[in-house]
This record gives structure tokens, C-alpha cells and sequence, in this order.
């Protein structure tokens, strides 16, 4: 059962009127909870029916994968805690295979006690580090807590994923950071004897901006009371004193990362979706995270072909002319180009008819013998390759009316013409769609020499 002020770690400073001199271990980790029922967020693992529910006794390996500042340390020593293991930490980016063959002999020789391994950063391990924890994971000498930003699917070994869960950590929500601040401002009146003024809508605007970062929201409310009118006794924080203090706010963002495809997930679906408000909304968060527009621009082609095609032939078009612009103008001047098409794309008739002829001609082609071509189709640019019969029979589509020869083939001889691409009746592909319908028709009525077909035919 917690009791009140639990939440306060052991780090007790003594009372002084300037706090930030007498703080020298960062806010966050002097709040950092010592009681679970204190802990903060992933209500879905921590409460009744949740893999870390109060009545899971016994110690497992995990892996706590999430966004920076969801609490991913604190969550593995209040584990051990509860669990009464020792905790031992190590971080991948200091720590190599000699650290983790340590650590597993420790762990070993304290059995039958538990050992929790919190292991940060862990996909950064190599194949053969991750290879080393097998060993002390299957014997009980050790339970990994790992800790990543990035998908294990990607990043962790099969062999160690089968012996771990994944345990999926989300932002904090709203509620969670107000009840984080308002312990801060707690600690801070306490120990410095000053109060903290908000002016209005000052409050809401940072916990927003903490996108569901614990730290960040710590880490900018120190700042932010360092420096606000220091030797009053009451401090007043404003929005421009809170900006300076933040910086530039830029999104969880991580390029090569989940996020940053996740991202460009989000614009591409959104612009195939007929949204032009979220396609701009995602672009904006992309390039705000400073993501290449490249990269959009890359989307954005790619997009008119696959999503838009013959519905709008133009929007290849656009979306090429975007991307130069943005080649000759550069930033910021050429983002706009970019959201002009990206809009436009967005907004404009779609279709996936010339992306669903193009893969079912590959698979087609990639699953099928390489049959000849037909001599009539064959290039007969000399008298021998005439002499072969290149060329014979071949009818000039220009030279018969409405610029098409109904009833010649122009599939290999012995296999059946296929159908790929089935225009929709949306946009420019319409017309499409009636003038393939009328040539089949025609086709129906001509044999390949190009005389109709008898009716006994």
C-alpha cells in the first residue's frame, strides 16, 4: 500500500531558498516513484488482467518497448522491488560481452535468489551480445528487463524474443503529466519555500508540448524555474519564459526509426484516403521532425502512379513538377510546392487499376516460360530479318479506322491473351473504360487478319 509522499524517491535535499543549487540530481530522478501504485501511465499492463497486474508474483524477462520518457527504468526497479530481486543495470551502448557474462555469473551465484538484468538501449546489442543473455535467461540466472525505442522485430534475435515478452509502453496521457507536474510543484514548494504562478494557458501549453514525455515535462519545468524572476517568492512562468526553455518542439522522431515510418505511413494513407486536411498535417509533423522532403516528394510520385493513376494522368505531372520546384527553390520556400501537390494528390479522383495490372503482369510474366515473340510483331529493320518473316502480317493500327486493327494479337502465339488492367469509372480512367470496352467488342468481330467473322464463327 502506498502511503503518502511515497512517490518522493530517498533523495531528501535540505530545505533552501534557491533550489536549483541544492538540486544536483535532476528533477526527474528525484520524483522517480518507489511504490508501483504510484507509477504513472500503461494502466493496460499495470492494473487488474495486465501482464504486470498486482497479482503476478513471479519474476519474468521482458522487453518494455516505447517512446522515451514512458518509464521504462523506473518500471524495472519498481519491479525488482516488488519481485524482491537485485537489480543490476547495464546500458548497450556502454556495455559489451565480458558486462553481460558478469552480470549472468552474478546472477547465478545468487540463486535460488532473483536477479533482474535492466538492460537500456538493448537493440543496440549485436547478434553475439544478445546471443551471450541465452544461457543465464534459460536457467533462471537471470531476468532481462530490456528497454527500446525501436521494433524488436527489427532489432532482437528470434532466439531472444522466444524467451522474453514484449510489452508495449505508450505516452503519457494528459492526465498523467498534470499529476507529474503537480507532484513537481509540490516538491519544489516544499523544499524551496516559493510557489509557482502560471500565467494563463501557460499550464496546458506544457504539458501538450511534453508529447507524453515524463522527462521532457521535468526536465523543462527545472529549467523553467531557474531562471523565472529568481529571489521572489513567487515564480512566475509565462509562455515566452516556457518557449525559451523548451526550444524549438520537436516531435518523438527518430529517422530510420518506427516513428519516422510510421510517419510517412500516416501521409501516404492519408493522401490515398482523400484527406488533404491529414495528408498536410503529416507532412507538416514529418518535416517539422526534420525528415527530408525528399522523401516526400519520392511518396508523393510514387503515390500518383500507385493510388491515382489513369483516374487523373496529371497528377504524375504535378507531382514531379512539385519535386522540382523543391529542387531549385530549396527550404523553406520549396516545402510549399510540395504541399501544393501533396494537396492536390490528396484531394483529386483515385484509382489502383494501373498498380493492380502492373503486379498481376509481373506475376504473370516472373511465374510463366519466356515464349517467343510473334513474327508479325517482331522489328524488321533489314532485308534478311524480312526474309525470316519478321514483320509478316503485321497490321499498321494507324492506317484502319479509329486508329486500332480489331482481331490482331499481340500476346505470344499459344497462349490465351490475359487481362491485367480493368480501368474504374472514376475520373479520366471513364473514357478509358468505354474505349477499351468498344475495341473488345470489335475484337469479338474480327478475326487477326482483320475480316469479320462469319456467323457460324
Amino acid at each position: 500500500m502506498c502511503l503518502p509522499g511515497e512517490w518522493l524517491s530517498s533523495v531528501t535535499p535540505d530545505a533552501s531558498p534557491n533550489f536549483t543549487e541544492s538540486f544536483l540530481t535532476p528533477l526527474a530522478e528525484q520524483l522517480r516513484p518507489v511504490q508501483l501504485c504510484d507509477f504513472l501511465g500503461q494502466r493496460h499492463l499495470l492494473d487488474v488482467g495486465g501482464a504486470l497486474a498486482p497479482e503476478v508474483q513471479e519474476p519474468f524477462s521482458m522487453l518494455l518497448f516505447g517512446p522515451p520518457g514512458t518509464g521504462k527504468t523506473t518500471l524495472g526497479r519498481l519491479l525488482a522491488r516488488k519481485w524482491l530481486a537485485t537489480f543490476q543495470a547495464v546500458s548497450a551502448v556502454e556495455s559489451g560481452v565480458k558486462e553481460l557474462r558478469q552480470a549472468g555469473e552474478a546472477g547465478r551465484a545468487r540463486r535460488p535468489a532473483a536477479t533482474l538484468l535492466f538492460v537500456d538501449e538493448i537493440h543496440r546489442f549485436s547478434r553475439n551480445q544478445q546471443d551471450v543473455l541465452l544461457p543465464y535467461l534459460e536457467d533462471g540466472s537471470l531476468f532481462l528487463v530490456g528497454a527500446t525505442t525501436e521494433n524488436p522485430g527489427f532489432t532482437l534475435t528470434s532466439a531472444l524474443l522466444s524467451r522474453i515478452r514484449v510489452l508495449l509502453l505508450t505516452p503519457l496521457s494528459v492526465g498523467d503529466l498534470l499529476t507529474l507536474l503537480n507532484r513537481a510543484e509540490a516538491h519544489f514548494e516544499s523544499n524551496s519555500h516559493r510557489s509557482v504562478q502560471w500565467d494563463t494557458g501557460v499550464r496546458d501549453f506544457a504539458l501538450v508540448s511534453a508529447d507524453g514525455d515524463a522527462r521532457k515535462l521535468l526536465n523543462n519545468f527545472e529549467g523553467a524555474i531557474s531562471v523565472a524572476q529568481p529571489g521572489l517568492s513567487d515564480l512566475r512562468i509565462d509562455r515566452t519564459l516556457w518557449e525559451q526553455v523548451m526550444g524549438k518542439r520537436v516531435p518523438h522522431f527518430d529517422r530510420g526509426g518506427d516513428i519516422y515510418y510510421d510517419t510517412l505511413s500516416a501521409f501516404h494513407k492519408s493522401l490515398r484516403g482523400s484527406s488533404p486536411d491529414a495528408t498536410l498535417y503529416w507532412f507538416i509533423r514529418f518535416t517539422e521532425s526534420g525528415g527530408d522532403p525528399r522523401v516526400l516528394a519520392r511518396r508523393m510520385v510514387r503515390a500518383a502512379s500507385e493510388d491515382i493513376g489513369n483516374a487523373d494522368p496529371a497528377a504524375l505531372g504535378f507531382a514531379l513538377h512539385a519535386s522540382e520546384a523543391f529542387e531549385r527553390l530549396g527550404e523553406p520556400e520549396g516545402l510549399l510546392a510540395l504541399a501544393q501537390a501533396a494537396i492536390y494528390l490528396a484531394a483529386t479522383e483515385k484509382s489502383n487499376a494501373v498498380y493492380h495490372a502492373f503486379s498481376q503482369a509481373q506475376k504473370q510474366v516472373r511465374d510463366m516460360e519466356s515464349w517467343p515473340v510473334p513474327l508479325h510483331l517482331r522489328n524488321a529493320p533489314t532485308p534478311f530479318a524480312r526474309s525470316m518473316g519478321h514483320g509478316r502480317g503485321y497490321r499498321y493500327s494507324h492506317d484502319e479506322p479509329m486508329a486500332y486493327s480489331p482481331g490482331q494479337t499481340y500476346f505470344p502465339e499459344g497462349i490465351p491473351a490475359m487481362s491485367f488492367y480493368e480501368p474504374t469509372l472514376r475520373g479520366y480512367e471513364r473514357r478509358l473504360h468505354e474505349r477499351l470496352k468498344r475495341l473488345r467488342e470489335l475484337d469479338k468481330e474480327y478475326d487477326k487478319e482483320g475480316n469479320i467473322k462469319s456467323v457460324t464463327e
